[in-house]
């Protein structure tokens, strides 16, 4: 770092240059030079705010400035760079305060005198910003490496430290001020929530067995959403995937939890709406009822994991370690499975899922730690077809009976190196009239290009697909296609940075 008596403070511009930088190559390691060359020049308190725009998203959150407030921003740019970070960061904070009778006026004034400080090119990237266009969520594992760089630190230190915090902006500062030590002492936390454990896509129950041997859990896959719920004492927090807390909607899964026979404990599991035979409501509503005030749908959990347990942290223990926790804290309310099942009994428990309307089972090594916010071999999902959580990128205008509705959307899959999703494929299958409505009436507020027949829309959709398969192509710029693409179903519980990987649906090819 700079001296004090030197301060040097970094520019807007040069977070908007740097930006430029990593949208320009496709190359990992210049991007992660770019980024790591900006945090190594910035002070402690800009390290936050701009890891968090380079991420694409202010750590303000959502600051109450849509499209309709930016449209009526209309200022003449500067014509010199003199925004600094900190004051930038500082009017975010001023934005996102605003609130109250007239805090629609307010917010235009002060993004108004924002604007009106700004170059053009910063203009473009402020409008991005603040309307989630920069949103480049994919960008965290580059993001990362760049934190190690610049640091000096190892990699791997850094991702378990973001892992166990959730942050990515705090993060950074931990690694670029406090060094390695600083990062080895973040630890997992009851009332903080850690990124969750992902599964990969088996090809078969056989082959999953095959691959993490008899030391497994066999446990149902079910069509609901993820919670991660802490409790200490009388307080309990319950957080989605995308960990964004959703407490106040989800009472009986609070009080569920309060009275369990424990003081502290951390769950992972998963909620949805049975009706009453039992069986699963749809997946939407599930899904409606962290979107809404109202309680209509009883929610029940099924928990799958315990990482922490009066006092003990299990999150580095083995799966069977966490699971006789998980017993002795929430044994009634247990993801249905068995536990080192012969091949035959984990296939009688893969037809008992199905039967009961459920989407399959996950096969789990024993033996594995709990690898927070990684995607790895130790948890498989084992589902009877295949599906894709893609990127919709684009779609078209219909015709015939879909004349008037965007139909025939453009499929992404995730760039792991950060840049945009590379298509796959388009479909307009598996859509009802009811969703065909949907989306013509959501996808105008994405659109950043629009061609007449069709709109290029911002990477922020995520929706499932069923496919038969992928083929080889040289239609896509990936390589590959998708075979008889089905939409089953939009993903609101997930971002664009959890969508499947071009490498996901490459590993799809038969041979």
């Amino acid at each position: 770092m700079t001296p004090g008596w030197l301060t040097q403070t970094v520019l807007l511009a040069e977070v908007v240059a740097t930006s430029a930088a990593v949208g320009a190559t496709r190359s990992r390691t210049a991007k992660a030079a770019a980024l790591a060359a900006l945090l190594r020049a910035a002070e402690p308190e800009e390290i936050e705010p701009a890891t968090a725009w380079l991420a694409g998203e202010p750590r303000q959150g959502r600051l109450g400035a849509g499209w309709r407030t930016l449209a009526s921003v209309d200022v003449a740019p500067a014509d010199a760079a003199s925004l600094q970070v900190i004051d930038v960061e500082a009017r975010l904070d001023a934005l996102a305060a605003t609130a109250g009778p007239g805090s629609t006026a307010r917010r235009t004034k002060q993004l108004t005198a924002l604007f009106g400080a700004a170059t053009q090119d910063e203009q473009r990237f402020l409008r991005r910003l603040l309307t989630g266009e920069l949103r480049q969520g994919a960008l965290e594992g580059v993001m990362l490496e760049a934190v190690a760089a610049a640091a000096d630190v190892p990699a791997a230190t850094v991702r378990r430290a973001f892992m166990l915090s959730g942050r990515l902006p705090e993060t950074a500062r931990t690694a670029l001020v406090g060094g390695a030590a600083a990062l080895d002492a973040v630890v997992a936390t009851v009332g903080r929530p850690v990124r969750p454990m992902l599964a990969s896509p088996a090809e078969s129950l056989e082959s999953a067995l095959a691959e993490l041997g008899a030391e497994v859990s066999v446990e149902f896959k079910l069509d609901g959403a993820r919670v991660q719920v802490h409790r200490d004492g009388d307080v309990v927090r319950v957080w989605t995937r995308t960990l964004n807390e959703v407490t106040e909607r989800v009472p009986e899964l609070v009080e569920l939890v309060r009275g369990l026979p424990c003081r502290s404990v951390v769950l992972d599991g998963e909620t949805l709406a049975l009706h009453d035979d039992g069986r699963p409501r749809p997946f939407q509503e599930t899904a409606s009822r962290f979107g809404a005030d109202v309680h209509e749908l009883l929610l029940r959990p099924f928990f799958f994991d315990c990482l922490h347990l009066d006092g003990d942290d299990l999150i580095d223990e083995p799966l069977h370690v966490r699971l006789a926790a998980l017993d002795r804290a929430a044994d009634e309310h247990r993801m249905p499975g068995a536990l080192r099942p012969s091949s035959d009994e984990a296939a009688a428990v893969l037809e008992r899922a199905l039967d009961a309307g459920h989407e399959g089972v996950m096969v789990k090594a024993l033996d594995a730690p709990y690898a927070a916010g990684r995607r790895g071999r130790a948890w498989q999902k084992v589902k009877p077809v295949h599906t894709l959580d893609l990127v919709v990128i684009g779609a078209e205008w219909g015709y015939g009976r879909r004349t008037g509705s965007l139909s025939n959307i453009h499929l992404g899959a995730r760039d792991p190196d950060g840049g945009e999703p590379i298509m796959v494929g388009k479909t307009f299958k598996g859509m009802t009239d009811a969703l065909l409505a949907w989306q013509t009436e959501t996808f105008p507020h994405y659109i950043h290009d629009d061609r007449g027949h069709e709109v290029l829309l911002r990477p922020e959709l995520v929706v499932e697909i069923e496919l038969d398969g992928v083929q080889r192509s040289p239609r896509y710029p990936g390589g590959v296609a998708l075979r008889f693409a089905r939409v089953q179903r939009y993903r609101p519980d997930k971002t664009p940075a959890e969508a499947d990987t071009i490498d996901a649906v490459r590993a799809l090819l038969r041979g």
